[in-house]
């Protein structure tokens, strides 16, 4: 860490770094850890030492930073919202281990490991602050067009308009 790429990135992040509200940041590392297989990179104390305003864990080759709920801020974690505005989209090697694996360190299930129209085994849970992940393993690389045609297939067969 410290060191710039040539484009302004810190060394070991990428261009793009999820920073999401939790309700407890400390709590959230070790669950990431437990359910994700996340390495810890950081925590940062708030002044007076009684809570961490600030983490940052990797889960495979990226980084995602944790934030302290602040309601003065505006910072609130899904939980206490009534719904959620964002997702974050994990790819593993073994989608149906790393879903057993997270559900054995408490996270809800939300949507159990199920083949997609778009080539993903995809899982979805919701960690201990309400953020939905979904836990995915590409299982077939398709087009655009191989999609679209199985997309109207599925929605077909749920009885939904494409």
């Amino acid at each position: 860490m410290g060191q710039l790429h040539k484009m302004g990135v810190p060394q070991g992040y990428h261009s793009l770094t999820p920073y999401i509200t939790v309700k407890d940041v400390a709590q959230s590392i070790d669950f990431f850890r437990r359910a994700l297989g996340a390495e810890e990179r950081m925590r940062l104390a708030t002044p007076d030492g009684k809570k961490v305003m600030h983490g940052e864990v990797s889960i495979g080759d990226s980084v995602v930073m944790l934030g302290e709920e602040n309601a003065e801020r505006g910072c609130v974690a899904p939980s206490g919202l009534k719904g959620h505005s964002a997702g974050l989209y994990l790819y593993v090697p073994d989608v149906d281990a790393a879903f057993t694996q997270a559900k054995g360190a408490g996270a809800k299930v939300t949507m159990p490991v199920t083949d997609m129209f778009w080539g993903d085994r995809v899982a979805e849970i919701e960690d201990p602050s309400g953020h939905r992940w979904s836990i995915a393993t590409r299982k077939e690389d398709l087009s655009p067009k191989e999609i679209s045609e199985r997309a109207k297939a599925w929605f077909a067969s749920q009885g939904k308009p494409a």
